[in-house]
């Protein structure tokens, strides 16, 4: 398309100038001078052609990605009741709960409880289930068959901010946005004070870090948190979590790419909220759960056993087998 406006363009022009030349408005030299000058014309002219149509190609495939959603063509429409809890303290429990993806069952028949304020961790092979419990307590599937309950509620029956509003997730890569630290926290909680942010930065262990900082609480981290270590963003991201003063706070593998000292400070953080919150974690490394309170072995979409990591050791072979493996593996 470019190459035919280009020759249609050269074609018009040479007209153009034999037509202004035969009729004496153009002299020969002045012809010759713009022919010679219609190089960069068309330069221009064909590189803005190309952003434009570059720029309809990418405005096409974002209009098929929005009309996606908003036509519920790729993803299901989530569904939420009208039931309100006024007050959530951390009480929660999966009763018979089975679930598949597609055909594959991952949950079967997982009944299990926790108490407010209690920290239990959830440990297991890979593709045993861990994660898609978080899933299914945050309501992002429904379970197939049995119930989830908060504070004895089915959360089937329960409004969105009643489940969502009262849990906070903290990944692996938590999401650190472009700007300075005290707005990343103003966008969980806007209102916020500095007495807040400082508080919930020394109690993630991280106080003294942005205290050093030149521009404290006012310094831009980069996009993602490019200026902060990994240690440093999953401090950042429990910290942000605090101030959301939800009771129950999900880690989901949050220490598994760090190194042992920095998994430290992050184990050191997770202690300062022991008995404050209901605390979720699923872990890769077995020595950073050695203080919950309970432990769940989960293998074959089913709690295979639960304990102290002690009591695990001496009563599951499968647990022995993960935590003597870890062993070998950091040597």
């Amino acid at each position: 398309m470019v190459r035919l406006l280009s020759d249609i363009f050269i074609f018009g022009l040479v007209l153009l100038l034999i037509y202004l030349i035969k009729n004496n408005i153009l002299s020969i030299s002045v012809a010759v001078a713009l022919f010679t000058y219609k190089t960069n014309i068309m330069t221009n002219f064909m590189d803005n052609i190309s952003l434009l149509l570059d720029e309809v190609k990418n405005f096409n495939v974002s209009t098929d990605r929005v009309f996606a959603i908003i036509e519920k063509k790729e993803f299901v429409e989530e569904k939420f009741s009208h039931g309100h809890l006024k007050k959530v303290n951390g009480n929660f429990e999966f009763k018979n709960v089975s679930f598949a993806y597609d055909n594959y069952k991952v949950i079967d028949n997982m009944s299990f409880q926790i108490n407010s304020g209690e920290t239990v961790a959830f440990v297991g092979k890979s593709g045993a289930g861990k994660s898609t419990i978080f899933n299914l307590l945050g309501k992002i599937y429904d379970v197939n068959k049995g119930k989830i309950l908060i504070e004895g509620v089915d959360i089937n029956t329960l409004d969105e901010d009643s489940i969502r509003g009262n849990i906070t997730i903290i990944s692996q890569n938590p999401y650190i946005f472009n700007m300075s630290i005290k707005d990343n926290f103003r966008l969980v909680k806007e209102n916020i004070t500095e007495e807040e942010i400082i508080e919930s930065l020394k109690l993630s262990c991280l106080y003294d870090f942005v205290k050093s900082l030149p521009e404290g609480l006012d310094t831009i981290i980069g996009e993602g948190g490019t200026n902060l270590s990994g240690g440093q963003r999953q401090r950042l991201a429990i910290a942000r979590a605090l101030v959301q003063e939800t009771k129950i706070i999900l880690f989901d593998e949050a220490t598994s790419a760090l190194d042992n000292e920095t998994q430290r400070d992050i184990q050191t953080a997770i202690d300062n909220l022991k008995g404050k919150y209901t605390i979720l974690i699923i872990a890769h490394r077995l020595s950073t759960i050695k203080n919950a309170d309970r432990i769940l072995l989960i293998e074959n979409g089913q709690v295979q056993a639960e304990g102290k990591h002690q009591e695990l050791l001496k009563k599951s072979s499968t647990y022995k087998k993960l935590y003597e493996s870890e062993i070998v593996e950091n040597k």
